[in-house]
């Protein structure tokens, strides 16, 4: 009798292309899947008996602001729980690596830690870090445009130069020999605001040629997000590389309603050129205290504030009553600061989240004394929330939006799909009970309905909780496969 290292019976696969499940057995040795069919006779190490439960690869979150935590708290609880496996670092401009910091980091670098956290001067550096952390969950990583911009430049509110440029493209050329997955902005970012469309485009030059994508917090969400999007592709197509714009939504309540016409744009591109998203399942977004984004008619939570960090948890509105003074002002006096914004319309969200273009991504931020619950709750809420019970689409495409999609787009080899050969990066869940238990008020929880989940071959996660057993790997970019 052939032998493996763990035999899951008698399970519902979805194989993460979108396809409908069948009921199979799952054989796993040496970290990979080795045979996949209906009753399969193997001498197993260990055995599971399925039960009919959902397996299927295991998430992706393609949005993630990990960077640090992957090596300062390995265990990765928030994401494991969700029966995450990989987690995409790097987004939004701001990464770990590389970085030189002359100070404190800028904002919104800060939202990864304190400047002791930043200790990764070359990519290799950060990768030879994750590889001595052995995180839970494998890890692929974006350059942030706004670090090479830190490392070069001595203010941020200006367009660098072409030799600050030149230094930013060596430093990115570095990180893709080393494995990097592509460049991310974070235009809308005072630290990035300022950089002409030039600038970017002459450092996405050289990701073509490493088959490497683009990613970006584009320089408006709010009135003027056609203007951004525009910018984004035009990028994408001069420098013939993919687009991946990140958390799409209509901000703002002047902005909502507007969706339609946001993603009749992102249509348009996808004629033309490789474009995509991603989005999370809820109608507020979190970063930090941002003076701009302050509007009366708005609910803001801060999370977190240097000069008041007892006000944490409060809201914009109660801490200005307290205090006596306009909200405009109360912010103000908090930076620097983090906020949950309840600036989404439920409506443009789930169009957003239902277009096939749309992968899945936490944007959670794992340093905030009190996080968004998308921290914990992303996935188990797509696939319980949206999915399940309001069938925003049906559980295959679900799946296929955080695996098979992601894994394909990022060139995350050999992963994303149950297939023979694959690494055994599997989640196993309840259908009938998934579901996401983290709120605005008791953010961190873990969901219900996860019963297994494997990273690497290496069961590191059961309904009874962490097994202790990390299995995570570095992931360098493979040869991307382009999902419309």
């Amino acid at each position: 009798m052939l032998s493996c290292d763990t035999l899951i019976r008698n399970a519902t696969v979805l194989d993460g292309s979108g396809a409908d499940g069948q009921r199979m057995d799952v054989a796993l040795r040496g970290g990979r899947i080795c045979e996949i069919g209906p009753h399969l006779a193997y001498d197993a190490s260990e055995s599971m008996d399925a039960d009919g439960l959902i397996l299927a690869p295991g998430f992706v979150d393609v949005h993630t602001h990990d960077d640090t935590s992957v090596i300062r708290t390995p265990a990765m609880l928030p994401k494991l729980s969700q029966g995450v496996t990989t987690v995409i670092v790097g987004n939004c401009g701001i990464s770990a690596a590389p970085v030189q910091l002359r100070g404190e980091p800028p904002d919104p670098m800060n939202l990864l830690g304190n400047a002791d956290v930043f200790c990764y001067p070359t990519f290799a550096a950060y990768v030879a870090a994750i590889q001595a952390a052995s995180p839970a969950v494998n890890v692929g990583a974006l350059v942030g445009h706004t670090a090479l911009r830190n490392n070069h430049m001595d203010r941020l509110d200006r367009f660098a130069t072409e030799v600050e440029i030149d230094a930013m493209r060596e430093q990115l050329k570095e990180a893709l020999d080393n494995g990097a997955l592509g460049l991310s902005s974070g235009l809308a970012y005072l630290s990035a605001y300022s950089a002409s469309t030039e600038e970017v485009l002459s450092l996405a030059t050289p990701l073509a040629a490493a088959g490497a994508v683009y990613t970006t917090h584009m320089r408006s969400e709010t009135e003027t997000i056609l203007d951004a999007m525009q910018e984004a592709f035009e990028i994408g197509r001069l420098s013939h590389v993919p687009v991946i714009i990140s958390h799409l939504k209509c901000a703002g309540i002047n902005n909502w309603g507007r969706s339609e016409e946001v993603l009749r744009t992102l249509e348009t591109a996808r004629t033309e050129q490789y474009a995509g998203c991603d989005c999370y399942p809820y109608a507020a977004g979190s970063s930090t205290l941002d003076l701009r984004q302050v509007d009366e008619r708005v609910k803001i939570t801060i999370t977190w504030s240097m000069p008041h960090p007892e006000i944490a948890g409060h809201t914009l509105a109660q801490i200005a009553a307290l205090w006596g003074v306009k909200q405009l002002e109360a912010a103000r006096q908090l930076q620097p600061a983090g906020a949950i914004y309840h600036s989404i319309s439920e409506e443009d969200m789930r169009r957003i989240l239902r277009h096939p273009a749309t992968m899945i991504g936490s944007d959670g931020l794992p340093n905030d004394p009190l996080p968004h619950p998308r921290l914990w709750g992303t996935f188990p809420r797509v696939l319980g929330r949206y999915s399940r019970d309001e069938k925003l689409f049906s559980l295959p495409e679900a799946v296929h939006k955080m695996t098979g999609m992601p894994a394909q787009r990022f060139g995350l080899a050999e992963r994303g799909m149950i297939r023979k050969g694959y690494f055994a990066d599997l989640a196993l869940f309840d259908a009938e009970r998934i579901i996401d238990t983290a709120t605005f008020s008791d953010p961190m929880q873990p969901a219900e309905g996860i019963a297994g989940v494997w990273v690497n071959g290496i069961l590191s996660y059961t309904a009874h909780g962490a097994t202790e057993k990390r299995g995570g790997r570095f992931l360098s970019r493979g040869k991307t496969k382009w999902i419309q």
